[in-house]
């Protein structure tokens, strides 16, 4: 039996496509969906204040569609933890939720969270999310000394950035000293009790060796390398191509 699925599918870059026009397509819950049945764990939505990609709609129609046709499957919002975004975390009731420390301005989450600043907010925002039965992941760099201040905080897993080990693509060398400190932290985290997430500009090419050098990874949420290998190949051809990069099929 094939093992279970560690792919989350990120659809913001979906969004995005459909919002260049006043027109439902290409439609977010319509390809989420067929992620889901072509065997992706669930979806990932970054919801930003100025809805430039998934809007707040996306959000419950996406919550409904899992409530309804994939309740096995997960939704994972990712966000700053504003009282705008936990109201939403707070009615859509995701499985997960990925709290970020990006402004509303940042094109994309390039940065874990500084432990050496205050995170009083943070503590409460985890705090309200697990009363919410909500799972709390923390952004986190790759940094082996992270996963205890999340644990410490009260989150039930990290996810590790990996913008830096995927802007290696033609740098093996480099690649190899990223990788390195992905396992460490996975390391550290499994350690403390956490689950173990990872995040960003991840491929079927370099997502082998990620899993080698850090099995305790048990979801990636891939939304950029998974849609430009899916203009490409297909939805479905694209879940089952990234699947067997992550040694799942």
């Amino acid at each position: 039996m094939p093992a279970a699925s560690r792919l989350s599918v990120n659809v913001n870059a979906v969004a995005m496509l459909r919002n260049r026009r006043d027109l439902p397509w290409p439609s977010v819950t319509g390809l989420a969906a067929i992620a889901m049945e072509a065997g992706a764990k669930g979806v990932t939505v970054h919801p930003r204040p100025d809805e430039r990609h998934i809007r707040k709609t996306d959000v419950f129609d996406l919550s409904e569609l899992i409530e309804d046709r994939f309740p096995n499957k997960e939704l994972c919002l990712e966000g700053y933890p504003s009282p705008d975004f936990m109201s939403l975390v707070e009615q859509a009731r995701p499985e997960q939720v990925l709290f970020v420390p990006d402004d509303p301005d940042q094109t994309t989450s390039d940065h874990g969270w500084d432990f050496s600043r205050d995170t009083g907010s943070l503590q409460t925002a985890i705090a309200a999310a697990r009363e919410w039965a909500v799972s709390v992941a923390l952004f986190c760099d790759p940094d082996p000394a992270a996963p205890e201040h999340a644990a410490r905080l009260g989150a039930e897993r990290i996810e590790i950035y990996t913008g830096p080990y995927g802007a290696c693509y033609d740098e093996p060398a480099r690649a190899e000293k990223e990788l390195d400190k992905i396992a460490a932290t996975a390391e550290s985290a499994n350690a403390c009790g956490l689950g173990v997430n990872a995040g960003h500009d991840l491929t079927v090419e370099n997502i082998p060796p990620l899993i080698a050098k850090a099995p305790f990874i048990r979801e990636m949420s891939i939304g950029h390398g998974f849609t430009a290998d899916a203009l490409v190949h297909g939805f479905a051809e694209s879940i089952s191509r990234f699947r067997k990069a992550m040694r799942e099929l």
